[in-house]
């Protein structure tokens, strides 16, 4: 399993990321700048870290959506390999049209930066195969244009599909307006393609993978992937 990181100017969770799949998990992972115009042979995954690239001028991801290395990226993502976006890097597979939807300036306009609760909707996929149904985690967040919008029929489009893959919940999983941290439609937290290779969600599981940063849910969503290949998964087509 070979894990690219895209890095562009302005990421600052490419490090944790990085760390948190090199030590979790004792695979390869390859740091590459956002002017590379292709994916280190043998790719199985490319995470799009968090941060703030280009300074989230005009959008958030607007302008990285448009960096030389998504040519590559997209292509990766549309013939069936891994592709995860965190936070920013959700915002830029929204912005590649990669993901359906938009993440818009917090309800409250104010930047959220906390530990959250999430109830794990799918196991099913790459990224979640190792948690149990339902399951409850914590991760951070730490954005300011994390409300996820989708307009009505897309929206139905997305749930009848099971395109939902997290939600921000109570600690007891309940779905409800005060555990909603930014006012994201039907408090989603993360989404995955039709094809089920590309997630988007704006939590942080890099920041909850050693006990040391608090928590260790984080290590589930790394070992999900990893047990993803290791049961025969194939980067170029689930």
């Amino acid at each position: 399993m070979k894990t690219a990181v895209v890095i562009f100017p302005g990421s600052n969770c490419d490090r944790d990321v990085i760390c948190a799949v090199r030590e979790t998990l004792g695979r390869e992972v390859i740091p590459l700048w956002h002017r590379e115009t292709a994916l280190p042979a043998g790719t199985d995954l490319v995470i799009l870290p968090g941060g703030f690239s280009f300074g989230d001028y005009l959008r958030s991801g607007a302008m990285a959506a448009r960096s030389p290395v998504m040519e590559a990226v997209v292509a990766h993502g549309k013939k069936g390999g891994l592709l995860l976006g965190i936070c920013n890097g959700f915002q830029v597979l929204t912005e590649s049209r990669l993901l359906p939807g938009a993440l818009l300036p917090n309800d409250s306009l104010v930047f959220h930066c906390s530990p959250c609760h999430l109830r794990v909707e799918r196991t099913d996929t790459p990224f979640t195969n190792s948690f149990t149904p339902r399951q409850i985690v914590q991760f951070p967040i730490a954005h300011g244009e994390g409300r996820y919008f989708l307009f009505p029929d897309e929206l139905r489009a997305l749930e009848d599909r099971l395109g939902v893959v997290f939600r921000y919940s109570t600690p007891s999983g309940e779905i409800s307006g005060e555990a909603n941290p930014n006012g994201s439609v039907n408090n989603i937290a993360g989404i995955i393609s039709e094809g089920g290779n590309i997630l988007g969600l704006m939590p942080h599981p890099e920041r909850v993978s050693e006990s040391i940063l608090g928590g260790e849910d984080g290590r589930i969503f790394w070992k999900s992937i990893l047990s993803f290949f290791e049961k025969g998964g194939k980067s170029n087509g689930l």
